[in-house]
């Protein structure tokens, strides 16, 4: 096995695991709690955020992988969908406390991250 392969494979398990544990506080926070994450007290946004941000990780992993020659697509791809989980979980928790002025400069940049992504790839596919 060479050393591309293991880091590969590094890089695999990473973002699986960023992911999974990423998505479940986002989209189950109570059960994320109880069964992982049982620091009291319970904060259903800060386990939202935390998902956000783990799902942000784990989208860099998995698009490093997906983009290899790449760096710059990646980490704004994947730093674009952990905006954007961020900028969701502030919408939804919008009962829970922060203001407007937040999930407007979340969503702006969520939107500009992944405007950059897509400009980085398609001005690579121009390229080739």
């Amino acid at each position: 096995m060479n050393r591309d392969r293991i880091l590969m494979g590094l890089a695999l398990l990473g973002a699986a695991f960023f992911l999974i544990f990423g998505v479940w506080p986002f989209f189950d926070a109570h059960s994320f709690f109880d069964e992982i994450a049982d620091f009291p007290p319970y904060n259903r946004h800060f386990l939202h955020d935390v998902g956000a941000f783990q799902v942000g990780l784990g989208a860099m992993l998995l698009f490093a992988l997906l983009w290899r020659g790449d760096a710059l697509l990646a980490a704004l791809a994947g730093a674009g969908a952990g905006a954007a989980f961020h900028f969701a979980a502030h919408l939804r928790d919008h009962d829970l406390g922060g203001n407007d002025g937040q999930i407007v400069a979340l969503g702006v940049l969520a939107a500009l991250l992944l405007a950059g992504a897509a400009w980085k790839w398609a001005s690579g596919r121009e390229a080739s």
